[in-house]
């Protein structure tokens, strides 16, 4: 191999690899830009290489590739420095790419708490094998509303985020078993509906749903993501596509560790919400426009910014290779 002919002919393109790896802000043609030009500048450098060993001109070929290496992997950059990227691509764009998902757990569950709460509401037969009238009456008239007020705000918040956050972990963690997650929202359903049904039963409909309302719109939402997300793992498994079972449980289970952080955040504020905004002495409508206020604020986040990270690109992966390869890279 002639190494100054070489030279000559590929300086121009050494430089703008130097170029693109020094660029802070990269629109999607530039990203793509770096990896061929990347690809094209290790194929020159093991051609050097292997035919003329270590040289002068293979060592400064080899730094330009390791700073453009470090540039699409994010290698030696702050922790914090990549968080924009994160809330503002990879998590809305992990939770966009769930929403249909989302949408059919959704409205199966609504399906089966409606029918369970229907259900108990107009067969005495039900109610009775679900307690004594006593032990009812109790739950409609006290235990229902106390549970949101007997504790402190603060310890019942904590309380209820760490088991709605466990639960979420659940759903994603044990996904790929198939049956879990299905066998937990049906519990989550009947449970519901079955309490609904008997406070309906006993004229307290509109307790029901006033203290459902508030912090539930964005809790039930959460888990109805959780629980989209651990299917679509499974489903991953069992139809990958072009994908080997290996590579697409790899990628969407990535995606889906974004997803569980998201949801944390999610919880907190609906906990919030359940323990300070519920019981509160405040107007019902002030309580269900939080609560309303908090859930459009997740869907806004979950389709629209996510919609818009990933027609930029966005995989809502944490691979680092794939991160390089975004339409976007935020520093």
């Amino acid at each position: 191999m002639d190494l100054d002919a070489l030279r000559s002919a590929r300086t121009a393109e050494w430089a703008r690899l130097d170029e693109l790896a020094r660029d802070r802000r990269l629109d999607g043609r530039g990203s793509d830009e770096l990896i061929l030009r990347y690809q094209d500048a290790a194929a020159d450098l093991s051609g050097i290489t292997t035919t003329a060993g270590s040289v002068p001109l293979g060592d400064r070929l080899s730094v330009s590739l390791s700073r453009a290496r470090m540039r699409f992997t994010g290698t030696g950059r702050n922790v914090l420095s990549q968080l924009p990227a994160f809330f503002v691509l990879q998590l809305p764009a992990a939770l966009y790419r769930v929403r249909w998902w989302t949408f059919w757990v959704a409205v199966a569950s609504a399906v089966v708490a409606v029918a369970y709460g229907t259900w108990a509401a107009n067969d005495p037969a039900v109610l009775q094998a679900l307690g004594r009238n006593t032990d009812l009456q109790r739950l409609v008239d006290h235990d229902f509303t106390a549970y949101y007020s007997d504790n402190p705000a603060a310890s019942f918040t904590s309380q209820v985020w760490t088991n709605n956050a466990f639960i979420a972990a659940q759903c994603i963690a044990f996904g790929i078993v198939g049956v879990y997650v299905p066998y937990v929202l049906l519990q989550n359903a009947m449970n519901v509906g079955l309490t609904g049904g008997i406070l309906v039963a006993y004229g307290h409909a509109d307790t029901f749903f006033l203290y459902i309302a508030p912090h539930g719109m964005l809790e039930l939402t959460s888990v109805f993501v959780a629980g989209a997300a651990g299917m679509k793992v499974f489903w991953a498994w069992i139809a990958p596509g072009a994908r080997t079972r290996g590579q697409a449980l790899a990628e969407d289970g990535r995606a889906l560790f974004i997803i569980a952080v998201g949801l944390t955040m999610s919880l907190f504020v609906s906990g919030i919400l359940e323990g300070f905004v519920t019981p509160s002495p405040l107007p019902w409508p002030v309580k269900l426009g939080l609560g309303g206020l908090a859930l459009a604020a997740f869907l806004f986040y979950m389709l629209f910014v996510g919609g818009r990270a990933v027609r930029a690109g966005e995989t809502g992966d944490l691979d680092p290779f794939a991160a390089g390869a975004r339409r976007i890279i935020a520093d």
